[in-house]
């Protein structure tokens, strides 16, 4: 069964992770654009900030304070948003939080908490929507990175669970697909972004972190996360950067492999680490790092969602990162 989506101005839309960065610039865009919206993330004074911008912006929106890694809050999301505005429409699972350093230096404790947000939130996001989805039909969105198909140094955890996302996504859509489940399932697939990624992360490096270029806008992610709640597509990936390091993986993993040390460098920041708190255990924490603005548009993306991304072009971006990269070298 084919999933019917409606238009934005008739949707109800929950986003986890919503209190700041690609989760706030979603609910503040969809919100703009007519839909109710129901945030969900760990902070109440993030999440009442956002939830005041709609509202005084003339849009409709409730919070729920709301810890994805526990399997009983995506229950209370869900009954908040069945009780405010009836139903669900589109699911996003967004939140998600990483770490720096090498898998050596990163204890497995450490390593059990960034999976238990950005593996298992996904979860049990997906299994509260599938449940209420089954008869009604909607979208689930999993946010997952360019990492979900080629993994860097540093960020060794974060890849990690990264790929197990996309693992999941892909086998969810089958199944459902031969259920005839009425449900959408898309994998965003952003490159680096301009968010608080970096200060909330953890981190075990003698430097602060930083993101490798090039860097884009979190309003570009909130752009493929509603086309995808009103579209059906398989995934979406937000920059032609992240589609370039997703096809040289693929194609030249030996190529890709050389991107090590370069990653090493640009996952650095030119200070010295500083002190302060991160947000793996507990929300608000924020140290030192660097933080860049970014670009607002890509041709491919743009492409993409317009079905215009064609194999020709994907070759193309693949061909570019490789001689980009082989001359960085030099």
């Amino acid at each position: 069964m084919k999933p019917n989506l409606k238009p934005l101005r008739d949707q109800v839309i929950v986003i986890t992770g919503a209190g700041s960065g690609i989760g706030a610039a979603t609910a503040r865009m969809a919100a703009g654009r007519g839909a109710k919206v129901v945030l969900a993330g760990r902070q109440q004074e993030t999440l009442s900030k956002v939830v005041e911008d709609i509202l005084r912006e003339g849009g409709t929106a409730v919070s729920v304070v709301a810890d994805v890694g526990i399997q009983e809050d995506h229950e209370r999301i869900l009954a908040e948003a069945i009780e405010r505005y009836g139903r669900v429409d589109t699911w996003v699972n967004n939140a998600g939080i990483s770490i720096y350093g090498t898998l050596e230096q990163v204890p497995i404790a450490d390593q059990r908490k960034l999976f238990e947000t950005d593996y298992w939130g996904v979860v049990y996001g997906c299994m509260t929507a599938v449940r209420h989805m089954k008869s009604s039909g909607g979208a689930i969105i999993n946010v997952g990175s360019e990492v979900s198909d080629r993994a860097v140094p540093l960020q060794g955890a974060y890849s990690a669970a990264k790929h197990a996302v996309k693992g999941y996504t892909d086998a969810l859509r089958m199944e459902l697909q031969e259920q005839d489940a009425p449900i959408s399932v898309t994998l965003i697939k952003p490159a680096s972004i301009a968010t608080g990624f970096t200060v909330h992360a953890r981190n075990y490096m003698d430097a602060q972190p930083d993101l490798p270029p090039p860097i884009y806008a979190a309003e570009m992610v909130a752009e493929a996360i509603l086309h995808a709640a009103r579209h059906p597509v398989r995934d979406l990936y937000v920059g032609g950067a992240s589609r370039a390091i997703a096809a040289l993986g693929q194609n030249m993993p030996g190529i890709a492999d050389r991107m090590a040390a370069w990653l090493f460098r640009r996952q650095r920041g030119p200070a010295r680490a500083g002190q302060g708190t991160d947000s793996l255990y507990e929300a608000g924490g924020e140290h030192p790092a660097v933080q860049r603005s970014g670009r607002r548009h890509s041709v491919y993306t743009h492409m993409a969602m317009h079905q215009r991304a064609t194999v020709v072009t994907t070759v193309a971006l693949a061909g570019g990162a490789a001689l980009w990269l082989l001359r960085g070298r030099r």
